[in-house]
């Protein structure tokens, strides 16, 4: 185009109209151009993102849920039960995701008609998580938070030890027991994180005795060949006030064939029993008078080869001090035991002279595996049940020893 400057008009003014005129035409260029591609859209009804009713309309699509975490993200020295809750307002949790540094993750349940998350059980101690939740509002528009935390480090602690051993073979009367360092005054949330599972599958309960000791058993006596597996989950478990356990340990055992023994203290014999069936009796001695040895059922829960008896160790001041004791089996924390005896002279099998033991022929130090004493040694598995009857004495304590058989289920559950 060919355009004739204007008369009179200077150089500068030219050039500030051409300017001008280009801008128009530009203006007139690109609004075709968006006319030509655009949509069929009306005016005011513009789908890109920007300013004025199109931005709007983008922000209008965004969910009107929200998602709370609690510790808040960085949080430190976070308490391992009760703080961490995810919640949602205006929409519903559809996923929630905790896992810890090695990408573990932590179970728990969506409540409250998904207004709500919190953990099946405590946190570890001393241990960095993440958070992803997600919650949808009533359009499906989905809003997400993500947060970390690391949980407290414990001054003061708390461990279990506990019998039988991993991967031991044990007696059909063998409970898991648990002692604890530190007395207990949060009995459920400390039994709470301990599991006991079997195959094939049997109700197992938990009872304490004192502040200090938990044991698990069946109702009867387990079946031959069940395997227990006890999953203890205490790190983090704040047994009392400011006190945590720090134990992570899974034990797992089975379960051997099914012997009991039964010593008539009158009779002054032992019957030993395999699956039902007698397979040997012996002659024994048991507790003298004013030494009753203690009726009811009573777990094998140590085996010593050879051992020293002294009466000092169980009150009897200097009543005894015998070495060499061979085939040594013990009954009762407080000093029962089932033993070999190589001084009992004629006393087995017709008159009780222990102070309070099942004593079986033997020679010094054990040598002689064909002996009463040697041959139920070598034919005994810690977990074994010994069961006394007819002596003078009453029945043992539950919680002296391994043996919680002499409560009943429905105690044992109380």
């Amino acid at each position: 185009m060919n355009v004739r400057p204007i008369s009179g008009a200077s150089v500068d003014a030219r050039g500030r109209h051409a300017r001008r005129l280009s801008a128009l035409l530009l203006g007139g260029l690109l609004l075709t151009a968006t006319a030509c591609g655009g949509s069929d859209s009306g005016p005011g009804d513009a789908k890109g993102e920007g300013g004025g009713e199109a931005g709007a309309t983008a922000r209008g699509t965004q969910s009107t849920a929200v998602v709370a975490i609690a510790p808040k993200d960085g949080a430190k020295a976070v308490r391992t039960s009760g703080a961490l809750e995810v919640t949602a307002k205006k929409g519903k949790l559809t996923k929630v995701q905790v896992k810890n540094a090695k990408g573990d993750a932590v179970a728990g349940e969506i409540t409250d008609g998904g207004a709500t998350w919190t953990p099946a059980a405590h946190l570890a101690a001393a241990t960095t998580y993440t958070v992803h939740a997600v919650a949808r509002d009533a359009e499906g528009r989905e809003a997400a938070e993500d947060s970390r935390f690391t949980t407290l480090t414990p001054k003061n602690t708390f461990i279990g030890t506990f019998t039988p051993e991993d991967g031991s073979k044990v007696g059909v009367g063998m409970p898991f027991s648990i002692r604890f360092t530190r007395g207990i005054t949060r009995p459920e949330d400390v039994e709470k994180a301990i599991k006991v599972t079997t195959s094939p599958a049997v109700d197992v309960e938990g009872h304490w005795f004192g502040n200090d000791r938990l044991d698990f058993r069946p109702e009867k006596y387990w079946a031959s060949g069940t395997k227990v597996t006890v999953r203890l989950d205490l790190d983090g478990v704040e047994g009392r006030p400011g006190v945590y356990g720090k134990q992570a340990k899974t034990v797992s055992f089975t379960i051997g064939r099914n012997q009991v023994s039964i010593v008539d203290a009158k009779a002054h014999t032992m019957k030993v029993t395999r699956d039902g069936e007698v397979v040997k009796t012996v002659p024994v001695t048991t507790g003298k008078p004013g030494y009753e040895t203690w009726n009811g059922q009573m777990v094998i829960s140590e085996k010593l080869r050879v051992t020293r008896m002294n009466g000092e160790t169980v009150g009897y001041g200097g009543e005894y001090d015998i070495k060499d004791v061979p085939d040594a089996m013990r009954l009762t924390d407080s000093g029962t035991f089932v033993h070999g005896n190589y001084w009992g002279g004629g006393a087995f099998g017709n008159y009780n002279a222990s102070h309070g033991c099942v004593g079986l022929r033997d020679v010094r130090g054990g040598s002689d595996r064909g002996l009463p004493g040697g041959w139920f040694f070598d034919h005994s598995l810690i977990g074994d049940v010994v069961v006394v009857k007819r002596s003078d004495d009453r029945t043992v304590a539950p919680d002296n020893g391994l043996n919680g058989w002499n409560m009943s289920w429905e105690k044992w559950k109380a």
